[in-house]
């Protein structure tokens, strides 16, 4: 019996012919491909869109983005440029004929750093002051010449005259080594020490001068002119003691305002009533 069902469906498959067999996707399954291929074919113009508007946006060139040009001597920035991180630079300009400006909300620090990135050098601008941290600090001229210099041990003013504007004058809590000490034309000068002494020292003299004014020396206490080892010298045509002390002799009947000039043991100077001959000795209790 079997060997007869197996030559009959033999039979019938010779003479049905070769059976064909199809391969592929149908169905739900061909519509989902299609769906996620036009899917990304969306994304991928979305994408190439995107990508174009954010060139055209942020205007990328050969030459740059935006603002920013690469050339050949670096990069070239036009317009306002905000730095959220530290800037690296060897050489920052702004263009020729074009102030450069540097805008902060707080401060500006410039630092100079050596090879151990230790700070040599820092520059900064806060709201309350500039401070300059250095070993020297220097103000040249465009020719190069020193008009002002400090250091650790000296400040140097180059400039062939030093003004001082402030309506209360300039204070040295120490001394001053100057050769010449004058004021603006038409101006007074003033040399004041409030609760101390004022000394002025040379080894080849101290000249005042007043050229077109005159000269005036006050003192609450004592005024001394002092020469150890030469001479006073008042030369002018009138020189007026007007509160020099009186000598007491009057010759009966005498009314002549003609004195003479005496001096004291103690250098002390007054004013004897002139008469026939020498009156200072007559006046001696001037002097005690």
């Amino acid at each position: 019996m079997p060997q007869e069902q197996y030559a009959h469906r033999s039979a019938m498959q010779s003479s049905e012919g070769p059976q064909v067999y199809k391969v592929g996707i149908y169905g739900w399954r061909k519509r989902c491909l299609y769906f996620f291929v036009l899917l990304l074919m969306i994304l991928i113009l979305v994408n190439l869109a995107m990508t174009i508007w954010i060139l055209k946006v942020m205007n990328f060139t050969i030459d740059g983005m935006g603002n920013l040009r690469i050339t050949e001597k670096g990069l070239k920035l036009e317009g306002d440029s905000e730095f959220l991180k530290p800037l690296y630079a060897k050489e920052i300009r702004s263009r020729p004929g074009n102030p450069l400006y540097f805008q902060s909300a707080r401060n500006v620090t410039v630092n100079i750093l050596n090879e151990k990135t230790k700070v040599l050098t820092r520059l900064v601008t806060g709201p309350q002051a500039v401070e300059a941290h250095s070993q020297k600090f220097e103000v040249k001229t465009t020719s190069g010449k020193l008009l002002f210099s400090a250091d650790d041990n000296e400040v140097v003013v180059g400039a062939e005259r030093l003004r001082v504007l402030g309506a209360e004058g300039t204070v040295f809590p120490k001394s001053i080594e100057t050769p010449n000490v004058r004021a603006d034309p038409f101006k007074e000068l003033r040399l004041e020490s409030p609760t101390r002494a004022l000394v002025m020292e040379a080894p080849k003299g101290i000249e005042i001068n007043a050229e077109a004014g005159s000269l005036e020396a006050t003192c609450r206490t004592e005024l001394r002119l002092e020469s150890k080892d030469g001479e006073i010298t008042l030369d002018s045509a009138k020189i007026k003691l007007p509160k020099l002390p009186q000598g007491f002799y009057s010759a009966a009947g005498s009314r002549q305002k003609i004195y003479e000039l005496c001096v004291c043991p103690n250098g002390r100077l007054f004013l004897s009533q002139a008469g026939a001959s020498s009156t200072c000795q007559i006046n001696t209790s001037v002097c005690l």
